[in-house]
């Protein structure tokens, strides 16, 4: 019987080697790819395609969360779960309307995250214990049968921009980065400030602080 075969995207490599160990420990699951980043992730899938992401959702330019919407929407047969050291309910809203199977804490990976894997690619869906504990019960319900508690309000390329330009790159650079047109970009920074109705620079800076995009002051 071949391996099930397993992608790890993180952008801490110290992480990636540790869940790689503890997943190759089992003779039946093979880790056959990582990646430092959400590009990095989605460029590896067009060259192979796993059984299963692990995916990170605070990663450089694009996250773990959008990440997973563009896998789940380009590549439905693949299983998704989510390994991240954020508690925050919104990460954890986003990550399951996005299409994640399953969202498990880094802090509850030692003695989790084979479970983890293994419920999740049964088709079941995944939630870190340490979570259970702290969320209501007719949530923890919701996201565990496959609820869609906030639907995301950005594109993954939109969220890609955003990214970037709160993190404080120019337009050219954000096309060098993206391969796509000055034009484009300025395209989708427009639709940006118009769906998230801001008026400044400022103002998506600090949304984009807010809602996790990147940790810049």
């Amino acid at each position: 019987m071949a391996a099930y075969r397993i992608i790890i995207a993180d952008d801490h490599l110290l992480m990636r080697k540790g869940l790689r160990m503890m997943i190759e420990t089992q003779s039946d699951l093979h880790v056959s790819g990582e990646a430092g980043d959400g590009i990095e992730l989605l460029k590896l899938l067009r060259k192979t395609t796993p059984d299963m992401v692990l995916v990170d959702v605070a990663m450089p330019r694009l996250r773990g969360i959008e990440a997973v919407g563009e896998i789940r929407s380009t590549y439905p047969g693949i299983r998704i779960l989510v390994v991240s050291m954020h508690k925050n309910r919104e990460y954890i809203y986003h990550a399951f309307a996005a299409g994640a199977d399953g969202y498990l804490l880094k802090e509850d990976s030692d003695s989790e995250l084979i479970l983890a894997i293994q419920t999740v690619r049964r088709g079941q869906k995944f939630l870190s214990p340490l979570l259970q504990q702290d969320l209501p019960d007719d949530l923890v319900f919701l996201l565990r049968h496959g609820g869609n508690p906030e639907a995301p309000l950005l594109s993954v390329r939109e969220s890609e921009v955003l990214k970037l330009v709160a993190e404080g790159a120019a337009n050219k650079d954000i096309a060098g980065i993206l391969s796509i047109s000055n034009r484009t970009v300025e395209h989708h920074r427009a639709s940006i400030m118009k769906k998230l109705q801001l008026k400044s620079l400022a103002d998506l800076v600090k949304y984009a602080i807010r809602k996790g995009y990147t940790t810049s002051n």
